[in-house]
């Protein structure tokens, strides 16, 4: 029987611990990171030692070049997705199979236990996102380069800002720009609020001029090759309040006292708990109004999840935001937001850009 590729390899290592004969892989993300699969519409079915990739015709080529090493069933023109799962569960002769009861709704998990006459069904949560968690040397590589992206599309957009340009022109143009640059797009829809629209920790762009505004929140992020980048800078103009110089100091104060503290073996809350001291140090801790951070990968928002209530962990080969951000409403916000690995030994911060009072200081 042929070696299973690593990724599976570690899912099917994980099938006895879960007391199941085979996990029904089903979300399209997970799809993709267990096989190497880009496509959609298809599902995977470990066990010991063997994964059946189940897919249609349209995807038979594509699945033969991404997916060695992999058995591939495809449907008939007669069957749903669903009668093929049914159909290899039916011929493999499991016992009881794990699903992803996060990402299935009621209405499917029905239909399987109508029809899998004989199989228990264990309904399971995050057991592959937390193998996504810890990212190989390629996913490391990738997500550098999309961090190198995202950094790069910024130096050479900032000189070319005027106060005649609007948030979405600058939203569009870093959309177009990563995509000249060789990225798919943008890991998200960027958030570029001036002024008052800073104050919205998820505001949507608008056609609202830069203007003479005091701050201009930028966060944006490259995704290359599946991965994401995730980073936040506030500009603001040479004259500002001492009240947005304190928020800022204090911001910045508390982002590097929670990067100070990565290293595998520290509990994720410690590290927010960094933070959120800092911030109370300043007495701007009650503008903080949301989690520290969040692990990246294929989706721009994956565990761990920095905050208060997190139980994680941290270990070597996570990819993480460190992104404390202050928010007054109707006048201005401040985020700043890194990406770090942890490694072996600590910690390194994959971006580079200047983050200082100072190095923010921008003219329209």
């Amino acid at each position: 029987m042929a070696e299973l590729p690593s990724r599976l390899q570690r899912l099917a290592d994980s099938l006895s611990e879960l007391e199941v004969d085979a996990f029904l892989v089903t979300d399209e993300i997970n799809v993709r990171y267990l096989s190497g699969f880009t496509g959609d519409s298809s599902s995977l079915l470990v066990s010991s030692g063997q994964a059946s990739i189940l897919s249609d015709g349209r995807y038979s080529a594509q699945i033969q070049e991404q997916c060695r090493g992999i058995e591939m069933r495809i449907r008939s023109s007669t069957q749903t997705a669903q009668d093929l799962i049914l159909e290899s569960l039916q011929d493999s002769r499991i016992r009881r199979v794990a699903l992803e009861a996060h990402h299935m709704s009621v209405a499917q998990f029905q239909f399987f236990e109508q029809g899998c006459s004989g199989v228990e069904l264990v309904a399971t949560t995050g057991v592959v996102e937390k193998l996504r968690m810890i990212k190989d040397e390629s996913e490391i590589a990738t997500t550098r380069t999309a961090v190198d992206l995202a950094e790069r599309v910024f130096r050479e957009m900032l000189p070319t800002l005027s106060s005649e340009h609007t948030e979405l022109e600058v939203a569009h143009s870093i959309e177009q720009r990563l995509r000249d640059l060789g990225a798919e797009g943008c890991s998200f829809s960027p958030i570029v609020g001036a002024g008052p629209g800073s104050a919205l920790p998820h505001y949507q762009p608008r056609n609202v001029a830069l203007g003479a505004h005091q701050c201009l929140l930028i966060d944006w992020g490259a995704k290359y090759q599946g991965y994401a980048s995730d980073l936040t800078r506030t500009l603001h103009a040479p004259q500002v309040g001492d009240s947005f110089k304190r928020a800022y100091e204090g911001v910045l104060e508390a982002q590097l006292a929670a990067i100070d503290l990565i290293k595998p073996g520290m509990p994720v809350k410690e590290v927010d708990a960094a933070a959120r001291a800092a911030l109370q140090r300043h007495g701007i801790l009650e503008a903080f109004s949301h989690g520290l951070g969040h692990g990246t990968g294929l989706q721009i928002h994956e565990m761990p999840r920095m905050s208060p209530i997190s139980d994680e962990i941290l270990a070597p080969g996570m990819i993480i935001t460190v992104e404390p951000g202050v928010y007054y409403d109707g006048d201005f916000g401040i985020r700043i937001e890194d990406d770090v690995l942890v490694t072996e030994s600590g910690h390194e911060v994959l971006s580079t850009l200047p983050k200082g009072l100072d190095d923010c200081r921008f003219i329209l």
